[in-house]
């Protein structure tokens, strides 16, 4: 029988609802049959979380606080040096003290430490101590007041595994999307367009997909306007001087991509039932239709990189952190992707 991979979740944000669904993630039978998961994080705040947990959450949800307490916490400048076989554990990173932690605050402390498990994680991974990394939400604002300069983990991951190029896709049973751009405002969309940079997300989401299913994907590409530009008519022609000169090399290296659709009609039930996948040019259009259809159960796949990495496609919740409410099921769902992907011994969308 093969080994359990081994996956490193990160902590994200202390102030948010990530200590709380890790914890959950620690303890959960249905996980511990799949993975060895250890968590880079800091112990004070677990611990600080378990407390609270004791005070105030519902009696049915107090089994994982109690073997929470009893996971093993390793220093980590000591974790993977001895040689022994994996377990689940707290992986100590020493980041923020619990008592600078304000659970629900927006703080500069808590985006340096989000960053640093991050960080951690990533050398861990490329050095192949850990199969994988699955990441639990960090806070933008937060991040950005620590000073650190990415706008968020695709970027980060981007940039610490020096990936030639990446993308982020969105994964879930009703539906897939992979976007050109990420984090950056509505004005400078067009101008972080151009022909290779779609194709390469077009080429990363075809191979991500045959990677999944087992086969050659069925992809469709949003256009940037209204009616995909309308020939000219809305918009400054993007779809003709990006996407389409895209879509055409892409059919050429055999890709079954359509498009450019309309993207007020590419979420209906019928066009989602065509695509494996679509590929869509800013943020909120694949984010929107995709968190309407799987909020709770979305995964976020970063494609390109040289190492596995999935997360949760949630926010930090502030406005529930550490109530022992929040719901796991989208970390769970990160964890069942990176096991398959570890299992298949295959990164994600790699060329």
């Amino acid at each position: 029988m093969s080994r359990q991979p081994v996956l490193g979740l990160t902590m994200g944000d202390p102030s948010g609802i990530g200590p709380e669904i890790c914890l959950r993630a620690l303890c959960e039978p249905a996980v511990l049959k799949r993975c060895v998961p250890v968590l880079f994080g800091d112990a004070s705040v677990f611990r600080q979380v378990i407390a609270a947990g004791n005070a105030t959450w519902k009696k049915s949800s107090k089994a994982p606080l109690r073997r929470a307490a009893e996971l093993p916490i390793v220093p980590v400048a000591h974790w993977g040096k001895n040689g022994a076989a994996p377990v689940p554990t707290i992986v100590d990173c020493k980041a923020i003290g619990a008592s600078e932690v304000r659970p629900g605050r927006v703080s500069a402390a808590c985006g340096r430490a989000g960053y640093g498990y991050i960080e951690r994680a990533i050398r861990a991974a490329m050095r192949g101590t850990i199969d994988g990394v699955v990441t639990a939400p960090i806070h933008k604002e937060a991040l950005q007041k620590s000073g650190v300069r990415h706008a968020g983990h695709t970027e980060i991951f981007a940039a610490l595994t020096r990936a030639r190029r990446s993308c982020m896709m969105l994964r879930s049973d009703a539906l897939t999307v992979s976007m050109v751009t990420t984090h950056v405002g509505y004005a400078e969309v067009p101008q972080k367009l151009s022909v290779q940079r779609v194709l390469d997300v077009i080429e990363l989401t075809a191979d991500a997909i045959r990677s999944m299913v087992g086969r050659a994907a069925r992809l469709g590409i949003c256009g940037l306007n209204p009616h995909a530009g309308e020939h000219g008519l809305f918009g400054k022609r993007e779809e003709e001087r990006y996407v389409e000169p895209a879509v055409l090399r892409a059919r050429k290296r055999g890709i079954d991509i359509s498009g450019p659709l309309p993207p007020d009609a590419a979420f209906t039930t019928g066009q989602r039932k065509r695509f494996d996948a679509i590929v869509t040019l800013y943020h909120d259009q694949g984010h929107i239709p995709f968190k309407m259809l799987a909020f709770d159960t979305g995964v976020n796949v970063t494609l390109g990189l040289p190492i596995i990495r999935t997360s949760v496609d949630h926010g930090t919740a502030f406005d529930i952190a550490w109530k022992g409410i929040a719901d796991p099921r989208s970390l769970y769902a990160a964890i069942e992707v990176a096991v398959e992907l570890a299992n298949g011994k295959r990164g994600v969308g790699r060329r």
